[in-house]
């Protein structure tokens, strides 16, 4: 009881954050539903850091941990099951910061951004691809060996804990928000096999401002099944954002919509969709307290 006192408490905190500056004109709204679904059951996952549901395998979320944690994919559920662990073969875990499922040659892959960089100094940052892994109750073994994306920024080195993949295969980035907006970075399909660094495309910036405030910075972002919806999530919200033909990402709505899910976690960072209308949204532990949280929420999307 004292431990979800706790969690609950950190978490009005961060909701109670200073509202941010967003450039769009944001209009904010409550969840339609939003329950906590479970808790991750292998202790390993303490510091879920993104996650991608399963296109193949219905009820499965991947995950992974924060940096200086072991190379591994988590399978799991909304419940928090375990659904079995595997090390990815040929990969360190520097700082990876989100998980994405999309298309790679002939096969579904899962892609991991080792992209985070909180002092922003990372002459380049990698992407490794996997093909998914078989999921079942409490297996362990070891992916295919990794394929990995050395990248740089045009500009400068970023904070990058957000990423999905398009439908062509196209690897989008987002930028935490640290310094110089909230960015918008593509890494094209075609750069895979290159054994230099490849240079990001900058597609701008997008309008988020989250200012000084911690808890509206970015921390995730998924594709929708149908891959027209974008989700960009902060500590304590989802905007909503349609991909449009050329790959540029438009704030959703006549006003745009966020949606509020402030209060619900401790240190909420992952995000994917379930369906075409619920997300799921997953937590870090907080200082070694509840397990990391897992949330099912169904917003207004317009």
């Amino acid at each position: 009881m004292k431990r979800l006192a706790f969690a609950g408490v950190l978490a009005a905190a961060i909701g109670a954050a200073p509202a941010p500056r967003d450039g769009a004109d944001w209009v904010v709204r409550a969840p339609h539903r939003a329950d906590r679904t479970g808790w991750f059951a292998d202790p390993r996952l303490s510091e879920s850091s993104g996650a991608a549901a399963s296109p193949g395998r219905a009820g499965v979320v991947w995950s992974v941990n924060d940096s200086g944690n072991d190379p591994l994919l988590f399978a799991t559920d909304t419940l928090g099951a375990d659904l079995g662990s595997f090390t990815v073969t040929g990969a360190a875990n520097r700082d990876w910061e989100d998980l994405a499922a999309g298309p790679c040659d002939a096969a579904t892959c899962l892609y991991i951004a080792d992209t985070g960089d909180n002092a922003e100094v990372r002459p380049e940052v990698e992407i490794f691809r996997v093909p998914e892994p078989p999921a079942e109750a409490g297996g362990r073994g070891a992916t295919a060996p990794a394929e990995r994306l050395r990248v740089r920024y045009p500009d400068a080195p970023h904070d990058v804990e957000a990423m999905l993949v398009d439908v062509r295969g196209d690897v989008h980035l987002v930028t935490k928000g640290r310094s110089g907006g909230v960015l918008h970075f593509r890494v094209p399909r075609t750069a895979w096999g290159s054994v230099e660094p490849v240079v990001a495309e900058a597609l701008g910036a997008l309008p988020l401002d989250p200012g000084t405030s911690l808890s509206d910075r970015v921390t995730g972002a998924a594709l929708s099944p149908d891959g027209e919806v974008a989700v960009i999530r902060s500590y304590r919200r989802l905007h909503f954002f349609r991909l449009d033909p050329e790959g540029r990402l438009e704030p959703l709505g006549s006003p745009p919509l966020a949606c509020s899910v402030a209060g619900l976690e401790p240190q909420g960072e992952g995000v994917t969709w379930l369906d075409a209308r619920r997300l799921v949204l997953t937590s870090e532990r907080f200082l070694g307290l509840a397990p990391g949280a897992i949330h099912v929420v169904e917003c207004p999307i317009p």
